[in-house]
């Protein structure tokens, strides 16, 4: 990268600024800088509160961070126009956005499109690189008829259903929680019942791959933790799967619980992990390898 611009899709949508996704830039801009890279800018966007890329800037301070693309309406447009506006005086491209590249957004798709199209270079970041290694042995690993279990819950239904629905025929168990369809439920609807949570970690004991894809109650009341503690210390406990979970609300559980260490991958992002499990590809790869 001596002697080139490069132009870094980065994720700023974080609630600290130490997390993989804050890391993932880190690690990028850390690398680009030793390799003398002339001049980085990283763009994104952020729906909390948290100030990532204003923290980023103390320390990185020759490089530029932008966490204003959604206020732009065009971004969500796969915009050309927008795209060549971010592209120029751009010499390299790289996506370090797992999490949002199963968006057609336009700093996902359109952006490394007009790169290409200019005969300029794009890359996916290392983070990106080793969410596809880590989540495709899960599909290895399943499509071996080996026993596996996907743990499905939370309260965004609509896409967990839908992928439940899409994966079932692959994992030898789909253990649904929170708000899906069919989950066996205490009477206040908060948590899964004693007996869904027995027959949940049993099935968890004997799995070899463990897809975690959502929380089973209202986790964060301590009177509707037990099925959310339990199936994560089931999962954790297994020593002998490979175990990989993925979404914000799974995540923030693990970490409450303690268990972090315990998991082989967290990805980055729910719904990007659920997509690309079920496809095999994200519109923001498709755009860099196509």
């Amino acid at each position: 990268m001596s002697g080139k611009t490069v132009l870094v899709r980065g994720d700023f949508d974080v609630d600290d600024g130490d997390n993989p996704r804050a890391n993932s830039i880190r690690e990028l801009v850390g690398w680009l800088i030793s390799k003398n890279t002339t001049t980085i800018r990283v763009i994104g966007h952020s729906e909390t509160n948290y100030d990532l890329a204003g923290q980023l800037k103390s320390e990185f301070p020759s490089v530029g961070f932008d966490a204003g693309l959604r206020k732009d309406a065009r971004e969500k447009e796969n915009n050309t126009g927008f795209a060549e506006e971010l592209a120029d005086g751009w010499d390299v491209y790289v996506n370090e956005a797992f999490a949002t590249s199963h968006r057609k957004h336009t700093s996902i798709v359109m952006l490394p499109q007009v790169f290409k199209r200019d005969n300029k270079e794009v890359f996916l970041g290392f983070r990106f690189e080793k969410e596809l290694e880590m989540l495709d042995k899960i599909t290895v690993i399943v499509n071996s008829n080996r026993k596996s279990a996907l743990v499905i819950g939370g309260v965004k239904i609509d896409d967990k259903q839908k992928f439940a629905e899409d994966m079932g025929g692959k994992f030898t168990h789909v253990l649904k929680g929170g708000l899906l369809p069919g989950v066996d439920l205490r009477s206040d609807g908060l948590d899964i019942s004693d007996a869904a949570r027995e027959e949940y970690c049993r099935i968890i004991s004997e799995a070899e791959v463990i897809l975690a894809a959502g929380v089973m109650g209202k986790y964060e009341d301590p009177s509707a933790a037990a099925g959310t503690k339990a199936v994560l210390e089931a999962i954790a406990n297994n020593t002998n799967a490979y175990k990989v979970a993925g979404g914000g609300d799974i995540e923030m559980a693990i970490s409450t619980f303690g268990l972090t260490d315990k998991f082989d991958w967290i990805s980055v992002g729910g719904g990007a992990m659920l997509v690309y499990l079920s496809t095999g590809t994200l519109p923001g790869l498709e755009a860099i390898v196509r």
